[in-house]
């Protein structure tokens, strides 16, 4: 399984950002897919799930109304739209899939991970 991020960068807060995970390896059609993110000095904290259909979404509290995950089965790759961006959405953001743990969410330690792509919000 290869999950490969990309999107990242610097924006200004207020800005918006969008990333994108492209998936292979796996049938990603019946994959359940999360947006985990690591502040600096931080822990892993779960961002964001789309269901396999895309038909249920779920968002940390922290990120409701500014954050919208949504996939494209066709390419096998999700995405994470972030508008409204503030100097706290600081973080590397991973894409991630296969809770360890069976459960769907929330959830942050999976078997298969991208490498992380920097977010960084800063005027």
């Amino acid at each position: 399984v290869q999950l490969v991020e990309s999107g990242g960068g610097l924006v200004q807060p207020g800005g918006s950002l969008r990333l994108s995970c492209a998936a292979s390896g796996l049938t990603f059609s019946s994959s359940y897919m999360s947006w985990v993110r690591q502040a600096p000095g931080v822990g892993l904290e779960w961002v964001s799930i789309i269901y396999p259909d895309g038909t249920y979404t779920y968002y940390t509290d922290s990120v409701k109304g500014r954050f919208t995950i949504s996939r494209d089965n066709a390419k096998n790759t999700v995405y994470l739209q972030m508008n409204s961006l503030k100097s706290e959405d600081t973080a590397l953001y991973y894409c991630a899939t296969d809770c360890r743990s069976g459960v769907i969410w929330p959830c942050t330690d999976f078997d298969y991970w991208g490498q992380g792509i920097h977010v960084t919000v800063s005027s």
